[in-house]
């Protein structure tokens, strides 16, 4: 599991990639005050610690210590998510789940998000991340087969995929548009209502990346997000015969009318 660290420890991180010999804590002390930030000696040498358990940090006998991997990792992905908030807050301002239309428009995004993902990971996707990708995609299976909510499942497969691709922008951008309901109940009620199923795109997508095959991965991958904006668009046609003014409750209360106003089953 992931460790959330706060900005001072990513600051000592940063402080010490920068390094190219092991630091020790009184060094850091002194790097810190020139930005501005005042911590003791025997605190930093307790961050060290913790940086260290969790494999940020590996010491180096009595010179300090140096950055790891996965210290590197960690950085670079904080960096990319700082350079994305900007464009994340304008995505909030932008895109709702409050209109039936929206659905599409947050489609149409993840359409040219996600067939670079596919892409990416039909190339860089390790054995172990196969393995994760297909558990998802027969859980996924089994729940639909007795008709529980897939839902979660579906954010599962498509962000595992994100991951795989190794591109964090790419990967964070599929986790910003992941959060606006695209794949909730809602969104699976839609879908059911249009009598349709998604399994089978799931299934080509996943033997696509499975044989590392870039040009099928992203032809399955746009080939299901297309169909999904057909989906909704059919719903729209179906239930409402218009394209604009559509609220999510109205659709929520249409769609438990249908379910026998049972909407989260």
């Amino acid at each position: 599991m992931k460790q959330r660290l706060d900005n001072k420890e990513l600051m000592i991180l940063q402080s010490i990639s920068s390094s190219k010999t092991p630091i020790g804590s009184w060094y850091l002390v002194q790097d810190l005050e020139k930005k501005g930030i005042k911590i003791g000696s025997a605190t930093i040498g307790r961050m060290l610690v913790r940086l260290e358990k969790f494999g940020y940090l590996e010491k180096v006998s009595f010179r300090g210590r140096k950055i790891t991997k996965k210290g590197l990792d960690t950085i670079a992905e904080t960096e990319t998510i700082k350079k994305i908030d900007y464009h994340k807050q304008k995505l909030d301002r932008m895109i709702t789940t409050e209109v039936l239309e929206n659905f599409i428009m947050v489609l149409e995004a993840r359409k040219a998000i996600e067939k670079e993902t596919a892409r990416l990971a039909a190339r860089n996707i390790t054995d172990q991340e196969i393995e994760a990708l297909e558990a998802i995609l027969e859980q996924q299976e089994g729940n639909s087969s007795k008709g529980i909510s897939i839902a979660q499942d579906d954010i599962d497969f498509h962000r595992t995929i994100a991951k795989a691709s190794k591109n964090l922008v790419f990967e964070a951008l599929y986790n910003i548009i992941s959060t606006y309901n695209q794949q909730s109940e809602l969104f699976e009620k839609i879908r059911r209502q249009v009598k349709t199923t998604y399994n089978v795109s799931h299934r080509k997508i996943f033997h696509a990346i499975k044989q590392h095959d870039e040009a099928a991965a992203e032809h399955y991958m746009v080939e299901h997000l297309q169909n999904l904006i057909k989906d909704v668009s059919n719903f729209w046609d179906e239930y409402y015969g218009k394209s604009h003014d559509i609220d999510e409750n109205a659709c929520t209360t249409a769609l438990s009318e249908e379910d026998g106003g049972n909407v989260n089953e």
